[in-house]
Formats: C-alpha cells, structure tokens, sequence
C-alpha cells in the first residue's frame, strides 16, 4: 500500500476507537453504521492555525465540507477494519505512531499547564530580563516619511517626476498626489505615509535622502533608486530610545512561558531517555539497508 493510504487509514481507525467518548455530543452527520459530532470538529481542527479556526468553523458550509470528509474517512476506517487491513504490520506500526502522537500530544499540553508560571511569576521574570539586558530594547533613530514614486528611469518618467515636485512647491496637498500620481499604490492609499523606519530597511539612495532631511514637511530633491523617481517628505524624525517595561511587558511574559514549558518538556523527555537502550548495531544496519539503495556518487576526474 502507499504510505499516504496507510496514514490516513492509521488516523481514521484511530477516531473510530473513540466514539464511546462522543455519546453525548451534538452529532452533525449520522451514517448506517458511523457518526461525525462536533468534538471530531473540534479535534480535526487543532491541525489549522489558531488565528483561523474561529473564522473556519463559524461558516456552515466549511464545517459541512469538513464533517462530510471526515464522514467519509470514518467509514474507509470502519471498512478497513472490518477487511482486517489493520493486522498489515505497516498499517499496525501506523496506527500505533498516529496513536502515540494524539496520546503524547496531550500528554505535553499537561505539562504545559503544571510548568506554566502564573501572571505575578511571569511579570516577575520578565522583569529580570528586561534588567539583565536593556541592550535588547534600543530602538534606534527613525523617520516617518510619505513618498511619491513615478516608475520608470527614462525621460519620461523624470519630466513626471518634475512636474509632480513643481505642484508640491505651488503649494498642492502631498498626501492628495501621492494618492492620485504614486505607482506605490500600497502606501498611496495612506497619502503615500511609508510609517517610521530605521536606517538600512530601504533602498539605499532613499535611505539616505529621508535621513538628510530634518524638519517635518520638509520636500527631498528627486530621488532615483531600481524603483524609479521618488519625491520624500518628511512627517517627524524619532530619537533613539529604549522601549519601557510597559510596552515589551506582554512579548516578555510570553516569551517566559514558552521558555519554562519548553524546558520542562525537555527534562521530561530527557528523564524518559534516561532510561531507554539504543541498540546502536541495529540502527546501524537499518540504515545500511537504506544506504544500499542510494546510487554511488559519481566522483569527477
């Protein structure tokens, strides 16, 4: 069989052997024989990224579409069982490794709760850190600058470029141009504001002029760079500075959690290799048989 087919009928044989668990759950699909409920809902959708599941799952036809494929999964599941499919030894080993992980799987989620400092632990070493090394939280000096870009380096394109600076000197609104003229259509929409930005994060010709300039309203020269013809204008210049407590105090406190779940589940797993044997000849020689198939490399002359 092709491991993808054993995969999926390890994870499906897996669901069928919980069902005792759903008997009092809402059921979204019932079968002859096989039922899909809202907690296999709820575990398939673990696979997707947290941010996207409540979008996910509060639209009908995606959790129609997504009961209906684990329907169809379950009852491959249930036939396979009932051919005897699973007593393959590699169908076996697959569905003893899908049940390892879901198993394992939880078993970490609850040493992530125990290991978990609370809120007044976590602020505590956040705070720690936040002493230990300030030189994390320097921000260096910024601008905020609006452009106007005309792409294109022919003459063209510079006589563009002029005749937008000549309407900026006459007096005519940067943010109404760029919004009307700018080939940077993404930050045309915000009257061509670029946000603050350090030193190094642009285009080096355009990193220099937006620099140059110091006073905010300030006009730069027209400036070319791979993009084409920029006009700057400077909104306000940021000193360097050191970010406070207060606004690097949630990053901190979640950056300690991960840290302490993290190194609890590493002396977890260490203690549990502790007391394990590797059969160092055995790996060995499963490797061989696999080497065995690689072609020799062919070494030039």
């Amino acid at each position: 069989m092709i491991r993808s087919t054993y995969r999926l009928l390890a994870l499906a044989a897996l669901s069928a052997t919980a069902l005792s668990v759903h008997a009092q759950t809402p059921v979204l699909i019932q079968g002859p024989k096989v039922a899909i409920d809202t907690l296999d809902i709820q575990a398939d959708s673990l696979r997707m990224p947290p941010e996207m599941r409540d979008t996910v799952l509060a639209r009908p036809q995606t959790v129609t579409q997504i009961a209906s494929n684990l329907y169809a999964r379950r009852v491959m599941a249930a036939r396979a069982e009932t051919e005897g499919v699973e007593k393959d030894p590699e169908v076996a080993a697959a569905l003893k490794i899908a049940r390892d992980k879901v198993l394992s799987d939880a078993y970490i989620a609850k040493i992530d709760k125990q290991s978990t400092p609370n809120d007044v632990a976590a602020e505590g070493m956040a705070r720690d850190i936040y002493k230990a090394k300030p030189e994390r939280f320097k921000v260096p000096e910024q601008v905020r600058v609006r452009h106007i870009l005309v792409e294109g380096s022919d003459a063209n394109s510079r006589a563009q470029i002029e005749k937008i600076m000549q309407e900026l000197k006459a007096g005519t609104d940067f943010a109404k141009l760029a919004q009307e003229r700018s080939a940077d259509k993404g930050s045309a929409e915000k009257g061509g504001d670029l946000g603050a930005f350090e030193r190094g994060r642009m285009a080096p010709q355009f990193d220099e002029a937006a620099f140059a300039l110091t006073k905010p309203g300030q006009l730069s020269d027209v400036v070319e760079t791979q993009f084409g013809f920029h006009i700057l204008k400077l909104e306000e210049r940021i000193p360097a500075r050191t970010r406070a407590f207060s606004e690097v105090r949630e990053e901190l406190m979640n950056e300690v959690r991960n840290n302490v779940r993290q190194e609890a589940r590493v002396a977890e797993a260490q203690k549990m290799q502790k007391e394990a044997k590797i059969d160092a000849s055995a790996i060995a020689s499963y490797s061989q048989s696999y080497a065995a198939k690689i072609p020799p490399t062919k070494i030039a002359p």
